[in-house]
């Protein structure tokens, strides 16, 4: 016995040794410390055993919910428009990060409206669609007569329908609009203080005439009390779309079975700290990570360009624009989520989707040394894998390999994030 695992030790090691693309297909029939002995560090270029934990179990014949995509805000009044550049830099998913949302801001004026328009229509134009959040109903149709806090008039109800109407079909259409954004957060600047109740009046009465699908209650931190009470006006619900909020201070979250998808709108990591700082990206990939894990179809960054942002002021992507396109540049809208071992190793999160034949892993690895991983699959047919990792030096690194027989495994490159696109 002794002698027939180290022969079969002996091969496997000649077969990591030779395969340039750090994939080994493990025998089913040796232990888990044999394959520990057998994997070496090859990415990082040690020669250090590596642990060999869980299999991280996919099954692409459980469906869940279906992706809306993964974007940013475009700001146009509060931070100028993306130049032209810039939109392919931000929606290109064969030369960008690939972003196929973009939220945008509903002008209190609509002399402002049609500013909005052109970034719209290009991230349409790479299969992406767009939202929109009204911070505040214009001055006059407001409790307090100013863009700064207050309440929407009952009486201006069918004129605020109106107006977000009117910016719907100024911008050419949109995927999804909210009449509030974070109406439970008191601020010092352009907003709406509503209360659940409140918020679901507005969307009884007139969220047939907006224009757009609607979006709401989106709060501050995607309060499930707020969204629960918001619900439990059937009226209000029957004529919302999707569920959305934001995500500052809060860990995403399973909402349970509202029956509506759920979109996360907003949230940024840090405003102190750039986008490319490696650690603040690998906070982003375990928190996106996190919103596909919790039954989320959407997530939208802050500002696209932005010190902080997916794109630096200049123009060039950043480590968190990396980490964005491991998600947005392969895991494309109406692709739907599948199950999947989502913690299958000390350190290692994966998400796993799935599009007609094709299968999409993304995996986040957050330990700091080259980490072995096993993989099983069923319920889809997979002969290889086009694969593409990030880490501190290096963004989007590509390499194949074949596979065969339900399984593999792979080396995940130390503080890294991986996606695996089947072909």
């Amino acid at each position: 016995m002794k002698k027939t695992l180290l022969c079969a030790l002996a091969s496997a090691l000649l077969f990591a040794g030779c395969s340039k693309n750090e994939i080994i297909s493990p025998d089913p029939t040796l232990t888990q410390q044999a394959l520990a002995v057998m994997k070496t560090d090859s990415l990082g270029g040690a020669a250090a055993a590596l642990a060999v934990q869980g299999i991280a179990q996919i099954d692409a014949s459980t469906v869940q919910q279906t992706i809306k995509g993964f974007g940013g805000a475009n700001i146009v009044a509060w931070t100028g428009d993306l130049t032209s550049t810039q939109r392919n830099t931000a929606f290109s998913p064969t030369n960008g990060i690939g972003l196929s949302i973009v939220r945008v801001r509903v002008p209190n004026s609509s002399s402002e409206f049609a500013a909005e328009k052109a970034t719209i229509d290009a991230c349409k134009s790479f299969g992406g669609s767009a939202i929109a959040s009204a911070w505040s109903a214009p001055a006059s149709m407001k409790t307090n007569g100013s863009i700064v806090g207050g309440k929407i008039k009952t009486a201006s109800y069918a004129n605020y329908a109106a107006h977000l109407s009117a910016f719907n079909t100024a911008v050419g259409g949109l995927a999804a609009i909210s009449p509030t954004n974070e109406p439970d957060y008191k601020v010092n600047y352009e907003s709406m203080e509503l209360t659940a109740p409140e918020v679901a009046d507005f969307v009884a009465a007139q969220g047939s005439n907006c224009g757009a699908p609607i979006m709401a209650p989106e709060p501050f931190q995607m309060n499930q009390t707020y969204i629960n009470t918001y619900l439990s006006n059937a009226t209000a619900k029957s004529k919302t779309s999707f569920v959305c909020g934001h995500i500052y201070g809060k860990t995403p979250y399973n909402l349970g079975n509202i029956g509506k998808p759920v979109w996360m709108t907003e949230h940024y990591t840090n405003s102190n700290i750039s986008g490319d700082d490696w650690s603040n990206a690998m906070t982003a990939a375990k928190e996106i990570h996190d919103c596909m894990n919790s039954g989320w179809s959407a997530y939208v960054w802050w500002y696209i360009r932005r010190s902080y942002g997916p794109i630096s002021e200049s123009g060039n992507i950043q480590k968190i624009g990396y980490i964005m396109a491991h998600y947005a540049r392969y895991v494309r809208p109406g692709y739907t989520k599948i199950s999947c071992t989502s913690n299958p190793s000390t350190g290692v999160y994966v998400t796993a989707y799935k599009s007609g034949t094709k299968l999409v892993l993304v995996i986040v690895n957050q330990n700091p040394s080259t980490t072995f991983q096993n993989f099983s699959y069923s319920g889809i047919t997979v002969s290889g894998f086009n694969r593409y990792f990030t880490t501190s030096a290096t963004n989007l690194s590509s390499n194949n390999f074949a596979v065969s027989g339900g399984s593999f495994g792979i080396n995940l490159a130390a503080s890294s994030v991986t996606t695996l696109v089947s072909y």
